[in-house]
């Protein structure tokens, strides 16, 4: 997955360069920015803009900016390819252009296109035009309105039709702390994100795995420090889960678990667990609660170490230890953890393995 924030010239320059900061420490690769919003009041629009791409040029952050013509007259450029100057490697283009010129145009630039209005005939045009269709990034719209988002289900049908054209995507989830004005609502592409925009790390999750979105971009201005180390995690493709753990068991706490990369629907499994070799003898073997966190014993003879978490309600087996569970809050997010995506668990140590405290 790809992760992205938003930065807006609307905010002041110390807000911004803070926030590209944080994403930068975050390693936040990307940035979305408007520079045709109507409601940005910018006194000098031209010197504002210039310093915040150079801030995003010097952070290392890669710029996607929703450009026009009257974008180009406002920077005093006497043509859109002069924005790569100022550190634009990705263009938001509307109406207006050619199927020549948003070819021409993607040899410059990555081309961001509206993904909910893309069509057949746009798509033969542009191939007819001679363009490299995996230059272009199909994006999903932000909706600052209440009730005007699309379902996650709508996002995942037209990504799907879009990736086998050869397109990326890319979509909107709100963020968690300071939101965008003039409605102050929350700017995602999912309806459903707007009301639970306290966990943006589960929003993301799912706009990448059910939406089917390469890249995954805050709207709004800013997030929480949690939610920043959240974003730290998943960009390194691991994510942090509470859990309890009996004391006997806390080794397995040391380090970052993977998942296989042929991922189990009912169980996450450690890759690196069996590289342990500790000797495991049974014991609660009990039921398998989802979240529960085993281990399996001597009786499964070359699996015997092996970490596993369940993703479901599975019954109890002689052969795997239950030794732990991740915290109810986190349970949500076992689903996502899959395809050789790793897991830190954030350990609150059990005393010992009892029944009431499984």
């Amino acid at each position: 997955m790809k992760i992205g924030i938003s930065i807006y010239l609307g905010t002041t320059l110390d807000k911004n360069i803070e926030i590209l900061k944080k994403a930068k420490e975050a390693k936040v690769p990307y940035a979305f920015t408007s520079l045709q919003i109507p409601e940005e009041n910018v006194d000098d629009y031209e010197r504002e803009a210039k310093k915040l791409l150079e801030k995003c040029k010097e952070y290392g952050i890669q710029l996607i900016a929703d450009v026009s013509p009257e974008t180009v007259k406002k920077l005093s450029c006497n043509t859109i390819e002069e924005l790569k100057t100022w550190g634009i490697t990705s263009i938001r283009l509307d109406y207006g252009y050619s199927p020549e010129e948003i070819a021409n145009l993607s040899k410059t630039f990555q081309i961001v296109l509206n993904a909910s209005t893309i069509t057949a005939k746009d798509i033969r045009d542009w191939k007819n035009a001679k363009a490299d269709l995996s230059r272009f990034i199909a994006c999903h719209n932000y909706y600052p309105k209440e009730y005007t988002g699309l379902s996650i289900e709508r996002v995942h049908e037209i990504n799907e039709w879009l990736k086998i054209e050869g397109f990326q995507t890319m979509a909107f989830v709100p963020g968690d702390m300071t939101m965008r004005g003039p409605l102050f609502a929350g700017l995602p592409t999912v309806e459903a994100h707007r009301f639970s925009k306290n966990d943006i790390l589960l929003n993301m999750l799912e706009m990448y795995f059910d939406g089917k979105c390469d890249m995954v971009m805050v709207g709004d201005v800013d997030v929480s420090e949690e939610a920043w180390n959240n974003i730290g995690m998943l960009n390194q493709d691991m994510i942090e889960i509470k859990a309890a753990l009996d004391k006997k068991y806390h080794f397995i706490s040391n380090g970052i678990h993977h998942d296989r990369v042929d991922s189990s629907d009912f169980i996450f499994r450690s890759v690196e667990s069996r590289m342990l070799k500790n000797r495991i003898e049974p014991e609660n073997c009990v039921d398998r609660k989802k979240g529960s966190i085993c281990i399996s014993n001597s009786k499964y003879l070359r699996y015997e170490g092996e970490v596993e978490i369940a993703r479901h309600d599975l019954p109890q087996d002689e052969r795997v230890n239950v030794i732990g569970h991740v915290d109810l809050a986190y349970v949500k997010y076992l689903p996502y953890i899959k395809n050789g995506m790793g897991i830190k668990l954030a350990e609150y140590v059990k005393e010992s393995l009892t029944p009431e405290n499984n």
